[in-house]
């Protein structure tokens, strides 16, 4: 796999969860379509989304309910600078359109693709023992603290994990789903005890390496807020790929 390879595979995800064509994201315009259900979408959003706005840098594409289109157009032409229409205060304009529509501004995140040179590069270690799980090994791990590794709620999307062990306690998890057909997203919990100790990007990193054994692309999100979060993606040689904010149900 190369690293066209996997911004490909993250473009025919995006285009197949916002109804429109991988090429769209590369456009200087931005590009508004009716949100249509499509077997190929995350499992983990909305299938199809009430209204979802991504970019990759160059434009925006947002996917929505129809009765939408004109206000979310109207929206994204709105600023001269295409990444404001994710920011405070413009994103309160989006909010009364949708608020119209019984409808909220909901979660707003950054998402991250590996740089092949850099996963394969990082020499990251803990002083724990490591492992490898698998789903069977999940079972008794659907608890808070490991609320960000799996999804109580999307079980059978689990699919992989990397823990740390001190003697036979568990006190650090990644854990990724299958939230695309191509593409497993990664999450990581550690111990309030045992973090700041290189634990989080050792195993976030040892998954990563692991999904590509696996044939499939892993991807790293996480609150622009999230500090912590952000430092951990980029030592463990993940880099910034596209941004997104959806709406839910008022």
């Amino acid at each position: 796999m190369t690293q066209k390879d996997i911004f490909d595979i993250a473009l025919a995800q995006a285009a197949a969860d916002c109804s429109c064509s991988p090429e769209d994201f590369l456009r200087t315009e931005h590009v508004v379509t009716e949100a249509r259900p499509n077997p190929s979408a995350r499992r983990d959003r909305p299938n199809p989304p009430l209204c979802r706005l991504v970019t990759f840098g160059s434009n925006i594409v947002a996917a929505c309910r129809k009765d939408l289109i004109p206000d979310v157009t109207a929206y994204v032409n709105s600023q001269s600078a295409h990444y404001r229409c994710f920011e405070t205060p413009y994103i309160y304009e989006l909010n009364k359109a949708l608020e119209k529509a019984g409808m909220r501004v909901y979660k707003a995140h950054s998402a991250f693709l590996p740089d092949l040179e850099a996963v394969f590069g990082a020499d990251l270690s803990c002083a724990y023992e490591t492992r490898v799980l698998h789903p069977e090994d999940f079972t008794d791990l659907y608890v808070p603290a490991w609320g960000n590794a799996l999804c109580a709620d999307r079980k059978q999307l689990d699919m992989l994990g990397v823990g740390a062990y001190d003697g036979g306690k568990l006190i650090g998890l990644a854990g990724c789903s299958a939230d695309g057909n191509e593409m497993w997203q990664i999450g990581i919990d550690v111990l309030p005890e045992y973090r700041r100790q290189g634990i989080a990007a050792a195993l976030t990193n040892r998954l990563a390496r692991e999904i590509f054994e696996h044939g499939k692309v892993p991807f790293y999100g996480a609150a622009w807020s999230n500090i912590r979060s952000l430092k951990n993606g980029f030592r463990c040689g993940f880099r910034p790929a596209w941004a997104e904010l959806g709406a839910e149900k008022a």
